[in-house]
């Protein structure tokens, strides 16, 4: 059996700018991507932390700094709103136990400020 497990997050980034006239998908900056193990076309779930909209696009590389929301995703934010970027994977139970996703934490320009593991990996063997 496969668990569908959090891979990592960018925590408490700010939105910079919501583009209704692109096709779709959120652009961030290729620096946080490279952090956050993302890459471009990867499936990422956005919260609102302003909002409660919980919704899910694709990733595309962007500029400096930049989280942008596109096409139809650039309804459920507005520039300055508050958001968490999570990408999800599947987890064979052997993989279980030393699985610790990877977090960023970013500043209000949204630069990485600290990027970590969730929990220890002695910690994580004990709860599974």
């Amino acid at each position: 059996m496969k668990r569908t497990l959090l891979k990592s997050k960018i925590h408490m980034a700010h939105v910079t700018q919501a583009n209704l006239n692109y096709y779709g998908s959120i652009s961030i900056d290729k620096k946080l991507c490279q952090a956050a193990n993302l890459v471009p076309f990867e499936r990422v779930e956005i919260y609102n932390c302003n909002n409660g909209a919980r919704f899910a696009t694709y990733v595309i590389l962007g500029g400096d700094g930049e989280i942008c929301l596109n096409g139809a995703a650039a309804r459920h934010v507005a520039p300055n709103d508050v958001v968490i970027i999570a990408s999800y994977a599947e987890f064979e139970e052997s993989e279980l136990a030393t699985h610790n996703p990877k977090l960023v934490f970013v500043d209000h320009k949204n630069q990485v400020s600290e990027v970590r593991g969730y929990i220890d990996s002695t910690i994580n063997a004990e709860i599974v």
